[in-house]
């Protein structure tokens, strides 16, 4: 068995680390891991997807669009962009954040204002959830990663929480390790 899991975002907020998390997890957990990321204009705030591939043989990081168990997402717009990716019944897991890209504020597209009725039609199994904020109340924005990771774990029930700890012990620098290990836990419980 495989596990396929797309990470997707905007530049600044986290994905590779999250996606770093993650490998490191499955490694810990005894599993052979590929990854892959694409960048592009992340520094300008565009976007970031990476994909994670985990299991007993895995040969390649790439997976087919229609195939992802897991879609994560730190930006609701993102979550749609990369919904073709998610398999049927797959796990989606979005943030309500909401960022506006150059090309709206330009005037030159529209951001879809029912984006919540979107994400519930297109993604049956939905965890849709303020990572920002819960982050914000642990007394780090940057936590929103970590809080996401939480969320997505329990659709990961091959990976325990004991080993994303160590994963994140693992990823993290160490003046920062009590506080995501205690977001993903605020996410697990979300």
């Amino acid at each position: 068995m495989v596990q396929n899991i797309l990470l997707s975002g905007v530049g600044g907020q986290g994905i590779l680390l999250a996606a770093k998390i993650i490998a490191t997890a499955a490694e810990h957990a005894g599993f052979e891991v590929a990854t892959n990321e694409i960048h592009g204009m992340a520094q300008r705030g565009g976007s970031v997807t990476a994909q994670i591939r985990y299991g007993d043989c895995v040969f390649s990081p790439l997976f087919r669009e229609g195939s992802a168990d897991v879609l994560a997402s730190l930006e609701a717009g993102e979550a749609l962009r990369c919904a073709h990716w998610l398999r049927p019944g797959g796990l989606a897991v979005v943030s309500t954040l909401r960022i506006i890209p150059v090309t709206v504020s330009s005037g030159a597209a529209k951001y879809p204002s029912d984006i919540s009725e979107r994400l519930h039609s297109v993604f049956p199994n939905l965890k849709y959830l303020d990572f920002n904020e819960t982050a914000e109340k642990l007394g780090d924005p940057r936590l929103a990663n970590t809080v996401m990771l939480g969320a997505l774990s329990n659709g990961l029930t091959d990976i325990s929480a004991e080993v994303w700890e160590t994963a994140i012990a693992d990823c993290v620098k160490p003046a920062f390790i009590q506080s995501n290990i205690s977001a993903f836990h605020t996410g697990r419980k979300a």
